[in-house]
């Protein structure tokens, strides 16, 4: 009897392949350099490079540097400013007093009642100075406007109509005034004569210490 004999199995060979996810894409290569090549660095964005922080203690004193510039400069223009204007209130107020200074002696010449001559003219001989007043102290002459006022038996009122400074010599600290005044005489009755009006220049003298005397003067209608 004859044993039967099993033909041998073909044993099959299993595919085998790489570890990893199955994809048709080739895998991705790190890490790879090439002789002779630098690695590759990585691309910086484009834009604005990054802004510089303030130096804050530096910005502040420059501020305040800046300030106290500003506020050292509006301080000394206000005092210039306040020094010029009161230049200018002391130059008006020095030529308002030349021109008061002549009112009130042109005032004191023509003004007296017969109980005040002697005052009158006193007051008037002491408001002088320079040739007005070397004229007027003369020998005899004083006097003799007194007398000339006491028979005149009445009184006489000046009444200032306008006055204005015509120019200021700095040089000899004289200023000439134009005086426009009317002259009303009154006699012992009462009655009054009409008014006589006169037009006058004078010339008003400064001296070192400011007093404002009258110097020369100049009249009927001004003089020359």
């Amino acid at each position: 009897m004859q044993e039967s004999v099993t033909p041998p199995q073909r044993v099959r060979r299993r595919a085998s392949r790489a570890a990893g996810p199955a994809s048709d894409a080739p895998p991705a290569v790190t890490g790879v350099s090439v002789e002779g090549t630098s690695p590759a660095r990585p691309v910086r964005p484009v834009g604005p490079p990054p802004r510089r922080r303030a130096h804050r203690r530096l910005v502040a004193v420059v501020s305040i540097a800046v300030t106290l510039v500003a506020v050292a400069a509006l301080t000394v223009a206000t005092a210039l400013m306040v020094d010029r204007q009161r230049g200018i209130e002391a130059e008006q107020a020095r030529e308002q007093r030349f021109v008061d200074t002549a009112s009130q002696s042109v005032v004191n010449m023509f003004s007296y009642t017969q109980n005040t001559i002697d005052e009158s003219v006193d007051r008037f001989v002491d408001g002088t100075s320079g040739p007005l007043r070397a004229m007027m102290t003369q020998e005899g002459n004083v006097e003799n406007l007194k007398l000339l006022f006491r028979d005149t038996n009445a009184t006489s009122e000046a009444v200032i109509n306008g006055a204005a400074l015509e120019r200021i010599d700095e040089i000899a600290d004289n200023a000439a005034v134009l005086v426009s005044v009317r002259v009303t005489v009154t006699d012992l009755d009462g009655n009054n004569a009409p008014s006589e009006p006169y037009r006058m220049r004078v010339i008003v003298h400064e001296d070192d210490n400011g007093h404002m005397t009258a110097y020369d003067l100049k009249y009927p209608d001004g003089g020359n």
